[in-house]
């Protein structure tokens, strides 16, 4: 089972995608990331356990 938040605009995308994970994390997952891009250029930051070790 996953969970997946997006955000799409011109404002700090990585607060935006912390919150949303922080809201899907009660639901149990052992892991998790997010994906920011600028440009052709994207940067993977994941982990394991909670949101907080991102």
């Amino acid at each position: 089972m996953c969970g997946i938040f997006g955000y799409i605009g011109n404002k700090n995308a990585t607060n935006k995608l912390l919150h949303g994970l922080e809201k899907l994390e009660y639901r149990g997952y052992d892991s998790s990331g997010f994906v920011v891009g600028r440009d052709e250029n994207l940067t993977l930051v994941k982990s394991v356990g909670k949101v907080s070790n991102l």
